[in-house]
């Protein structure tokens, strides 16, 4: 009764808040045409209840998510039409600084847009925009709406993915990043073939061999990861890596930093072999080590629940919209045509509850679910909504 809109205002009550609907806007490229398959961002589409694609001839269409990777802001969608052009890739490894680019997307929601300029600069990371982190910056003018859009070469090629820019203001002041089309690609094959993307791992933590690092190690070079810690039991300690050795290339490719280190292992398929080269008290050493799952390798964000098998949760990052503002997980990854997909989770839902408990990080949370034999009740975040999710 105490809902019922007339009896509220006879007796002067506040109204209840309304659940409020809002609309995001991105762009995307169709790289299969026969099957529809269309790239973006996952941070276009991640906590959509409905997508519309509006192609350039003006159809409007409704898509469907085929998968997502949130961890390098991958996603892939797919819509029902026929006659489509695909954009063909390039090779991004080839891309040299100084080669001219072309961005193509929807800034602004003022419809296709296109810009030029040049590729500023290769494998940017270290932003703490994404956790797998190898951009190409551009000068190219990119604005809210790109994301997602094609970065191009001069043959109409595609070399990337437009997926952010750096500015304090929020519009472009000469600093646009994407994702180059190789590492897309890949991700788009996993997400194709699995559903989710399975991570390469060794079992080492890397820091980044800063200048007083490589003066205390005794190196001329400034170039290199160091280990900081090996995973006891893991490949790497299998492989004999030492805490204190110094990775200097993976597979051939020079390393850089830590991160190029995390990006390099993660994308290698698992079971294959790896060889790093490292140096140790000074001496120049290689190691194989065979690549392992991180999804094995840390079972913290595994849910062993049968309802949740191919659901992926961690805790809220300090990177996240909802850190600090709101109590719960991560949903991470669900694998489509899961009992959990098909109750209506999906990647980038926020848990808050499990059966009314009030879950306030992923160690409680993988505590409580393991001990539940029944139906599982979730009270999920999607964007400025809550909703409650039965999943059996």
């Amino acid at each position: 009764m105490s809902a019922d809109p007339f009896f509220r205002q006879f007796f002067n009550l506040p109204n209840q808040p309304m659940e409020r609907k809002t609309q995001s806007l991105g762009s995307g490229v169709i790289v299969d045409a026969k099957r529809g398959l269309v790239l973006t961002n996952n941070h276009v589409i991640a906590n959509a209840v409905q997508i519309t694609v509006t192609l350039r001839d003006g159809r409007q269409l409704e898509a469907e998510i085929i998968g997502t990777d949130p961890d390098t802001d991958v996603a892939v969608i797919r819509i029902p039409a026929e006659n489509l052009t695909e954009v063909k890739p390039a090779n991004s490894d080839e891309l040299r600084v100084g080669d001219f680019v072309v961005a193509i997307g929807n800034p602004f929601g003022l419809g296709q847009t296109v810009t030029s300029g040049i590729v500023s600069a290769l494998s940017r990371s270290g932003l703490g925009i994404e956790d797998y982190e190898d951009f190409i910056q551009t000068d190219a003018s990119i604005n809210p709406g790109n994301s997602g859009g094609a970065l191009v070469n001069l043959r109409g090629e595609l070399v990337g993915i437009n997926t952010a820019i750096i500015s304090e203001s929020g519009g472009n002041i000469g600093i646009g990043l994407a994702i180059p089309i190789n590492l897309a690609m890949q991700i788009t094959s996993q997400l194709l073939d699995k559903g989710v993307v399975e991570r390469g791992y060794i079992g080492i933590k890397t820091q980044d061999l800063t200048p007083d690092l490589a003066e205390a190690f005794g190196l001329d070079s400034k170039m290199g990861a160091v280990v900081v810690s090996v995973l006891q039991d893991s490949p790497a300690s299998i492989a004999g890596i030492k805490p204190g050795d110094i990775i200097t290339s993976v597979n051939n490719k020079n390393v850089r930093n830590a991160q190029d280190v995390l990006n390099q292992i993660g994308l290698v398929p698992v079971g294959n072999k790896i060889n790093l080269n490292i140096v140790r008290d000074g001496k120049k050493v290689s190691v194989v080590s065979v690549i392992g799952s991180s999804q094995n390798a840390n079972p913290t964000g595994m849910v062993i629940n049968q309802r949740l098998e191919g659901v992926t949760v961690g805790d809220i990052k300090e990177n996240h919209a909802y850190y600090g503002r709101i109590s719960g997980i991560l949903v991470m990854n669900v694998l489509r045509d899961s009992i959990a997909w098909n109750s209506g989770l999906r990647s980038g839902d926020i848990v808050t509850s499990l059966n009314h408990e009030p879950i306030t990080n992923l160690a409680q949370f993988l505590r409580m679910v393991n001990n539940y034999k029944e139906s599982l009740l979730l009270r999920i975040v999607r964007g400025n909504t809550a909703a409650f999710l039965v999943i059996k």
